[in-house]
C-alpha cells in the first residue's frame, strides 16, 4: 500500500540523573563526593532511504522516542549516553511541524539526515557541586526531561520527468515502454492508485520518470485522485503532458489539454511554468488523415510544439526518448524547499510564567524554572535554602508580589509546595 502523508510522535531521550555518593573503602571512612554525571539522552534522527518509496511503514508505528542517557554512579562514573534513533524515510521525504506545517526538513537526497529533536542533558553528580564552602553536597541535579513533538511526514516524489494526463491517457503504458517499470495497466480510469517510478536509459544517460495518477478536471480543489498526487510532480524538471488524440474515452482532446493545465496552474504557479512536451498517445486507434485534420485543429487552437505515440506499436517512441533526454541536459535540477527558521526544537531556558489555579494558589511555570528546578533537593537544608535565594536573585519573588502574593500565600513550582513568609 501507497502512503504519502502520515503524522507521528517523536521524542528525544531524557537526560541522565546525575549520581549522589560519597567515597567510602578501607581506606577511607567519610571521603568526599563521588557522584558521576547522568548521561545524555539520544537525538530523533531522521534519514533518506532510496530503498523505500512509501511512508506505509508509518501506518501503524506512530510513536518514536529514543533511549534516555543512563545514570550516573559511584567513583566519578559517566551514566551511558542514550543511542540516537535513526527513523528511515524516502528520498523526497518533507518533515514539516505538524502545530505549524511549517517546513523544518526536506530530504531530498540518499543518505541525508536531519537531527528533529536533541536528547535531554545529563544531570551533575555531587561531585560537580563541591567547592570550598560546599565540602560535602548532598545533592545532585537530575537529567534534562524532553517533551514529545508531534511531525507530519509528506511524500513528493523525485523524480526528472513527470508523466501527467486525464485518466486513460496512455501514462502508465508509456512508463513500461520507456522504462524498467511494470506498471498495472487496464482500460478503466484510476488504474494508477499511486506514483510509479521507472528509470529510462537513453545514450548511456539515465533519467527518472514518476507516472502520476490520471487527473480531472477539479483535481486542484481535491476532486477524483488529483489532490492527492498533484504533489508529486512539485519536484520534477519536464512535464510529459499526454493527451488521447483518439478521443477513445468520447472527450474532446484540446479540452482535455486545457483542462489539465489549469488544473496545474491552479495548484502552483511555479508548477505551470515547468516546460512540457505535448504527447499526443494511441494515433494507431485512428487513420492518418483523422490524425492530421485534429493535429491541425490543435496548430491551430493552441500551437507549439508535440510528439505523436503509439504505446501499443512503439511509434515516436525512441523520437520522445531522445527529445526528452535533450530538454534535460538544459534544464537544473530543481532546489529542495525552502526551510523556514523554526523553534521547533529551540528550548526555552529564560521564559518565566506566573497564573493562578482553582485554588487561588500561585503556579510558576517556565523554560527558566524548569531548568534551574532541577538542581534542587528538598531533603536538603542547603539545597533547599540556595533554592530560596535563587527565587530572590532571579526576581521571582518580584514578580509574584506584583501578582498579588502576600505574607502565606501558596506557591507551586513544578513539584514543590511552599507557603511564602516574609
Amino acid at each position: 500500500m501507497f502512503l504519502d502523508r502520515v503524522k507521528i510522535i517523536i521524542k528525544a531521550g531524557n537526560g541522565g540523573n546525575g549520581s549522589t555518593s560519597f567515597l567510602r573503602n578501607k581506606m577511607t571512612a567519610k571521603g568526599g563526593p563521588d557522584g558521576g554525571e547522568g548521561g545524555k539522552g539520544g537525538n530523533i534522527v531522521f534519514k533518506a532511504t532510496q530503498s523505500l518509496n512509501t511512508l506505509y511503514d508509518f501506518r501503524f508505528h506512530k510513536k518514536f522516542f529514543a533511549e534516555n542517557g543512563g545514570e550516573g554512579a559511584k567513583k566519578l562514573q559517566a551514566g551511558a549516553n542514550g543511542k540516537d534513533l535513526i527513523i528511515k524515510v524516502p528520498c523526497g521525504t518533507v518533515i514539516l511541524d505538524a502545530e505549524s506545517e511549517k517546513v523544518i526538513a526536506d530530504l531530498y537526497e540518499d543518505n541525508m539526515e536531519f537531527i528533529a529533536l536533541k536528547g535531554g542533558k545529563g544531570g551533575h553528580g555531587n561531585a560537580y557541586y563541591k567547592s570550598s564552602v560546599k565540602q560535602s553536597p548532598h545533592y545532585s541535579q537530575t537529567g534534562e526531561i524532553t517533551a514529545q513533538r508531534e511531525v507530519i511526514l509528506e511524500l513528493k516524489t523525485i523524480a526528472d520527468v513527470g508523466l501527467v494526463g486525464f485518466p486513460n491517457a496512455g501514462k502508465s503504458t508509456l512508463l513500461s515502454c520507456i522504462s524498467n517499470a511494470n506498471p498495472k495497466i487496464a482500460n478503466y480510469p484510476f488504474t494508477t492508485l499511486y506514483p510509479n517510478l521507472g528509470v529510462c536509459q537513453v545514450k548511456g544517460q539515465t533519467f527518472v520518470v514518476a507516472d502520476i495518477p490520471g487527473l480531472i478536471e477539479g483535481a486542484s480543489e481535491g476532486q477524483g485522485l488529483g489532490h492527492y498526487f498533484l504533489k508529486h510532480v512539485e519536484r520534477v524538471r519536464l512535464i510529459l503532458h499526454l493527451v488521447d488524440i483518439s478521443q477513445s474515452d468520447g472527450r474532446d482532446f484540446i479540452e482535455d489539454y486545457i483542462v489539465i493545465n489549469k488544473e496545474l496552474k491552479k495548484y502552483s504557479e511555479e508548477l505551470s511554468k515547468t516546460p512540457q512536451i505535448i504527447v499526443f498517445t494511441k494515433i494507431d486507434l485512428i487513420s492518418e488523415d483523422t490524425l492530421n485534420q485534429r493535429l491541425g485543429w490543435f496548430k491551430k487552437e493552441i500551437g507549439g510544439e508535440y510528439l505523436c505515440i503509439s504505446g501499443a506499436t512503439y511509434s515516436g517512441i525512441e523520437e520522445l526518448k531522445l527529445k526528452t533526454i535533450e530538454l534535460l541536459s538544459k534544464l537544473p535540477k530543481k532546489p529542495p524547499l525552502e526551510v523556514e527558521e523554526n523553534n521547533f526544537d529551540k528550548r526555552d531556558y529564560e521564559s518565566i510564567e506566573i497564573t493562578r489555579d482553582d485554588e487561588g494558589a500561585f503556579v510558576v511555570s517556565g523554560g527558566k524554572i524548569d531548568n534551574f528546578i532541577r538542581g534542587v533537593v528538598l531533603s536538603d537544608t542547603r539545597s533547599f535554602a540556595y533554592f530560596q535565594k535563587r527565587l530572590q536573585e532571579m526576581g521571582i519573588i518580584d514578580m509574584l508580589k506584583e501578582k498579588g502574593l502576600k505574607n502565606g500565600g501558596i506557591v507551586k513550582i513544578k513539584d514543590i509546595t511552599f507557603e511564602y513568609s516574609e
